[in-house]
């Protein structure tokens, strides 16, 4: 379901592994807190990542979700955990075809090109979380990977949670299905608030309630909630988009 290639993804992950790891090797970094996820120092993001890689590789291992997760380990610097993790990340992606099955959370795609994938934007939304916290201006996002990480957010997390677990919207379904027109540089999506989220491709310019413009880096920051408003061009009824931003963060948290 991704508009990329494997290689590309992979190649993706690994340079956003290597930012955050170089992250998590600054000592004095690991005790600031991480304004995108206020909860969070930069150890608790970095151990984060690392026990999601881990249960990931746990999972296709298993072909099926561990139990009684995460399991006891001994301690060990947070930068050392990151290393170990996407070591057999890797490794175990090396070790399968992408259209091997195994257990996702999206019943629509269970493959370990799924994880691939998923894996991908854990890394790069969790990197420039930990550049925001450290005062560093976030590395660029290619075009590519961000147009693909707005569509992977949109489809599988925004679309299909809102089908699969309407609970979690607490109450903000059903809609009255008003439209969103986002645009990530040439490409577009038309979204429709109802009693179900649909996400179809669009044209760039067809009629919406409120129609959001940016370039594909800055609109896969907005639909994760690592920036704010003011970075898309907003036309139309800004209780709309307003609205989809709530929707967002009923999925993405």
């Amino acid at each position: 379901m991704t508009t990329l290639p494997t290689a590309r993804l992979l190649e993706s992950l690994d340079a956003d592994f290597h930012r955050l790891h170089d992250l998590a090797a600054n000592p004095g970094s690991l005790t600031v807190k991480v304004p995108t996820c206020p909860e969070w120092t930069v150890a608790d993001l970095v151990d984060h990542v690392a026990t999601v890689y881990l249960h990931k590789v746990e999972t296709m291992r298993l072909g099926a979700f561990p139990k009684d997760w995460p399991p006891q380990r001994d301690p060990e610097p947070p930068a050392a955990y990151l290393l170990r993790a996407h070591s057999a990340l890797a490794e175990e992606f090396a070790a399968r075809s992408p259209e091997e099955q195994t257990m996702t959370w999206f019943e629509p795609d269970q493959s370990v090109g799924f994880w691939i994938r998923r894996m991908t934007y854990e890394t790069l939304i969790h990197r420039v979380d930990g550049e925001l916290a450290v005062g560093v201006q976030p590395a660029p996002i290619p075009e590519d990977v961000a147009v693909d990480g707005v569509h992977e957010v949109l489809t599988t997390h925004l679309a299909y949670a809102s089908e699969a677990w309407p609970e979690d919207f607490e109450g903000a379904l059903p809609s009255a299905g008003e439209t969103v027109l986002l645009q990530a540089g040439d490409t577009a999506w038309l979204i429709t608030l109802a009693d179900r989220v649909a996400i179809t491709p669009a044209e760039p310019g067809v009629p919406a309630d409120v129609t959001l413009v940016g370039d594909p880096a800055a609109v896969l920051l907005w639909v994760w909630r690592r920036a704010d408003s003011g970075t898309l061009t907003e036309q139309g009824r800004g209780e709309v988009a307003a609205k989809l931003r709530e929707f967002l963060r009923l999925t993405t948290q």
